[in-house]
């Protein structure tokens, strides 16, 4: 619990509450709802085991920022509480609220405790892949989705882990309940869903031969795209661009776009394990280098559509 002033409340409220939600209690001495109110607050803190920040301000020695939420939720009496999210006061409530209130409230907004321990897991399944444990990590961002399966960070790790690994089975399990939402070209788990495909198609039958030049660019582009050759496929994908824009009714241009969201989203690929010191300096050399590349080709992008 925070004491808050002038001079921490952007550090303790606003930036704090970019990590995890944070309720602002605003009390006085003198206010008999808020001695009531406030032994709660504390109790439910401990309670909740870290899945939210409790934070008081004194309303007499922190006029102003009283006055400023006061205002904000339209109201002038206290106990006054504002919960911020991401940096923003988002709900509120006035008044001493029993115990299944408060709890009710908070549940609206703090992530869960299975989220918590999920979201634990997948930090945790990060660091092994990226020792090179890549069994253990990837069984392990699997439990963080068994936990919470609204996790899309470790849903997104989890399903590029299980490519990388030709595991392609399981990474259309993963993937399956994210189908279909959003485009490739806004959404890494999209994008990471593009891959997959590429993958799958790369297995399949061969196509039949008949097909326009732009076509068979977009074929090889795929294919590239399969064995994680980023760049020749968007140097593919660049030359059907180059003389149609929105061919294939803006296919090119989606999977272009889902490379470039791929190429920054693997940048830090997981060194098999016992990977020699040089090795890693030199994945380190190569993510960089993917990074300076994911920048070139978006200029190139811009340059050809505008």
């Amino acid at each position: 619990m925070a004491d808050i002033t002038l001079s921490n409340f952007e550090l303790e409220v606003i930036e704090a509450s970019r990590r995890q939600p944070v309720l602002l209690d605003i009390w006085a001495p003198w206010c008999g709802p808020c001695k009531t109110l406030g032994p709660m607050l504390e109790k439910l803190e401990t309670a909740y085991a870290g899945r939210f920040v409790l934070a008081k301000l004194d309303a007499d020695q922190q006029p102003e920022i009283a006055g400023q939420l006061s205002r904000m939720f339209g109201v002038r009496s206290i106990p006054l509480c504002v919960l911020f999210q991401d940096g923003q006061p988002v709900d509120g409530f006035v008044g001493a609220l029993p115990e299944s209130e408060l709890r009710a409230f908070l549940d609206k907004h703090v992530p869960s405790a299975d989220a918590v321990a999920g979201q634990d897991d997948a930090e945790r399944a990060r660091e092994m892949l990226a020792a090179g444990h890549v069994d253990d990590g990837i069984a392990a961002l699997k439990h963080a989705l068994e936990l919470d399966p609204a996790n899309d960070g470790a849903r997104c790790a989890c399903l590029l882990a299980l490519i990388r690994a030709g595991r392609l089975a399981e990474a259309r399990e993963v993937h399956a309940p994210v189908a279909g939402r959003g485009t490739p070209a806004t959404d890494d788990l999209a994008a990471a869903g593009l891959w997959l495909e590429a993958c799958e198609q790369s297995t399949a039958a061969d196509e039949p031969a008949e097909a326009t030049p732009q076509e068979q660019r977009f074929r090889r582009a795929r294919a590239h795209l399969a064995a994680a050759r980023f760049t020749e496929a968007l140097d593919e994908l660049l030359e059907i661009l180059m003389r149609d824009k929105n061919w294939g009714e803006g296919r090119a241009r989606t999977t272009y776009l889902a490379i470039l969201r791929l190429m920054r989203a693997t940048q830090a690929e997981a060194e098999p394990e016992g990977a020699a010191q040089g090795a890693i300096v030199a994945a380190g050399a190569t993510a960089a280098r993917r990074a300076s590349d994911a920048d070139t080709y978006h200029r190139r992008l811009s340059m050809i559509l505008f």
